[in-house]
């Protein structure tokens, strides 16, 4: 089943914020990164972190770890890494670690706004340590905070007895970016046995049937976590992502829709992502002319 390319861009044109609609011109037709830069500054507050429902699970104005990790994957996505609210921040997330270098998954403030019944505190540093980490070391950080981060995480690899399908999906993330491959490559086998024949990993207390497909844990190729796949596996997640497009032209998600706002913002952000990894596999061409008829460069 072919991709509709021109029906997905209708759904995030009708239905997607205007952060991904910018994203989306980029991804499509290799239009400036100008206004990403600019619809993403609309979610920074003074402290140089990022809030106001950019990650749509928590809608809290304030700060949240969730929404700094989005914000600086949009910047990743966009070749801007070298952006200073990448070190900002990366400033910012090193206030609110703890000393030994976790970060919180939710911060206190978000109760106080609307959220997902998931998104709450807690102790001792989360899942999203890795995931920052790694796209702090993407972008070549010398935030001081990073080597406490990566002490965090390899305890925690070398030390878990049990790990959910998000730890393992940020956990890759981590040892995708961190430079020392040969730990890292090691690590990675390490997490083998934890996935199932066909590469996934149940979600634990998610939906009925919620999973984490090889995709999901790895979805860009050349990466180091993709020797936990075959390439049948990765071909075979490939097709199903490419029937998950819906007859509205967008994808959608398997987790808790809690709030039709929540709903929509995701809806948005998943149709631009499947479009993202598709492409990365030769799966989808791009469009030969942007909008208007502006011929791609």
């Amino acid at each position: 089943m072919a991709v509709n390319v021109e029906s997905a861009e209708q759904f995030i044109l009708a239905n997607a914020r205007l952060l991904d609609r910018h994203r989306m011109a980029v991804l499509l037709y290799g239009a400036s990164i100008g206004p990403v830069l600019d619809a993403l500054r609309a979610y920074r507050n003074a402290d140089g972190g990022f809030g106001h429902a950019l990650e749509p699970d928590v809608r809290a104005p304030e700060s949240e770890p969730a929404a700094m990790l989005h914000a600086v994957e949009v910047l990743a996505e966009v070749s801007a890494l070298d952006d200073p609210m990448v070190a900002d921040a990366a400033n910012w997330i090193s206030s609110i670690a703890d000393p030994n270098g976790g970060v919180p998954f939710v911060l206190p403030t978000a109760a106080a706004s609307p959220h997902a019944p998931w998104m709450v505190p807690s102790e001792g540093g989360s899942h999203l340590t890795f995931a920052i980490a790694a796209v702090l070391w993407e972008a070549g950080s010398n935030e001081p905070w990073l080597r406490r981060a990566d002490e965090w995480c390899w305890r925690k690899l070398d030390g878990y007895e049990q790990f959910g399908a998000h730890l393992v999906k940020f956990a890759l993330a981590f040892l995708d970016q961190i430079p020392d491959e040969a730990r890292a490559i090691a690590a990675i086998e390490k997490l083998r046995p934890r996935l199932a024949s066909d590469g996934s990993m149940p979600v634990t207390g998610g939906t009925e049937n919620e999973r984490l497909t090889p995709l999901d844990l790895s979805p860009w190729p050349g990466r180091r976590s993709r020797r936990l796949f075959s390439v049948d596996q990765i071909d075979g997640d490939l097709d199903l992502l490419e029937r998950g497009q819906h007859e509205d032209g967008g994808w959608s998600f398997d987790w808790l829709g809690w709030s039709p706002g929540q709903s929509v913002e995701w809806r948005g952000i998943l149709t631009l992502l499947a479009l993202a990894v598709l492409q990365a596999h030769g799966r989808v061409e791009l469009p030969r002319n942007g909008p208007g008829g502006v011929a791609r460069e």
